[in-house]
This record gives C-alpha cells, sequence and structure tokens, in this order.
C-alpha cells in the first residue's frame, strides 16, 4: 500500500501520511491543496475547521499544519477513518476531532457553535453537494463571515448556490485542475 500525501506547508511541512485504498477516495492533490491554502494565506491561524467528507484528511492536516485552532473531520469509512485516527496520532493532533459518521446525519444536529471554514469535498456524481449546502445553510454551521471550500465536478454558479444555499455569499475564487473544479466562497455578513 503506497497511498501516501504530503503537508505542503507550515509547522508540520514534508511531513508524509498513508492514507487508506477505499472506493471513491481522492486526495485533493498537493496544487490544489497549494492554491487552497495561498488563498486563505494568513486566514487559518486561530480559526476553527470543519472538513466533511475527510477521507484521507489531507485539508485536515494541512490546516492543523497551518495554526488551525481546531479541526473536525467527519468520514464514515471504516477503513480511511483507522488511517486518520494513526495520522492524528503520528501528528499529536489534540486539536483534531474525529467522527465516524455520515456527514448528512452530522449535519443533521446544530453544532455547538459554528465552523469559521468548511471543507466541502464530498464525492463526485452523487448530488451530494447540493445536500450538505442546504444543511449547512439551514442549520448555521458556518459564521457570519466565514468561508467553504469547495470540490466538485462542475463549476460552480451563483445560480447554483441561491438554488442551494440559504445563505448570501460571494464566490471570491474558482479554478479547475484536471477534472476537478474548486472554489472558495465567503459569507456576506448582514449588518442588522
Amino acid at each position: 500500500m503506497t497511498n501516501s500525501f504530503q503537508i505542503i506547508g507550515g509547522k508540520h511541512r514534508s511531513r508524509k501520511f498513508s492514507f487508506a485504498d477505499a472506493e471513491g477516495l481522492r486526495p485533493t492533490p498537493s496544487k490544489v491543496r497549494e492554491t487552497l491554502f495561498n488563498w486563505l494565506q494568513f486566514e487559518t491561524h486561530g480559526k476553527t475547521f470543519l472538513d466533511l467528507f475527510s477521507g484521507s484528511g489531507a485539508l485536515s492536516f494541512e490546516a492543523l499544519s497551518r495554526g488551525a485552532k481546531q479541526v473536525v473531520s467527519v468520514e464514515k469509512n471504516t477503513n480511511a477513518l483507522r488511517f486518520l485516527e494513526r495520522n492524528k496520532q503520528l501528528l499529536k493532533a489534540d486539536n483534531l476531532t474525529i467522527f465516524q459518521q455520515d456527514a448528512f446525519e452530522f449535519l443533521d444536529n446544530k453544532p455547538k457553535a459554528p465552523f469559521d471554514l468548511i471543507l466541502l469535498d464530498p464525492p463526485f456524481n452523487k448530488n451530494y453537494l447540493a445536500k450538505a449546502l442546504k444543511l449547512i445553510s439551514a442549520h448555521n454551521f458556518v459564521t457570519a463571515g466565514g468561508k467553504i471550500y469547495i470540490e466538485s465536478e462542475f463549476e460552480i454558479t451563483m445560480e447554483f448556490l441561491t438554488t442551494h444555499f440559504l445563505t448570501k455569499t460571494n464566490i471570491s475564487k474558482q479554478k479547475k485542475s484536471g477534472v476537478v473544479h474548486y472554489c472558495l466562497l465567503d459569507l456576506i455578513k448582514t449588518c442588522v
């Protein structure tokens, strides 16, 4: 088994981690991760992250390396979860909480506190993205002025967002790498 990824930046830069060989598991490519965290620049330190459909945990561990205060990873695949737990131990990451749970069951419960950033990389071609966005918005999973990162098999449009996401948002960045479209959404703070 040679599945591995390497942390690109931060205090754990160049650390390598193994991940499970599981159906549909495709870790965010290093080039895409690098672009995402360049977009976020100094916005990760001290922030709380929710990594739904965590898979290999590449995004979770990158966020931790770059100073995230707390990361919550949600993954239902038992094999993938074993590797997440093992990598958490290797990194001694006390600020990583891992839930073995279906992402939609997790989103059915209101969070204790909303997250600053949500990492959303669901399996492709299953219509999970629309369902996840509706639940994130309905249950206030992200702070006002927070961000959502999305990986998808199609380009995210404002029409798609207004149909599936109840919170006002802007697409601040969007790119494509191979078959993967990825973008960063900024939630608009509303004045009361």
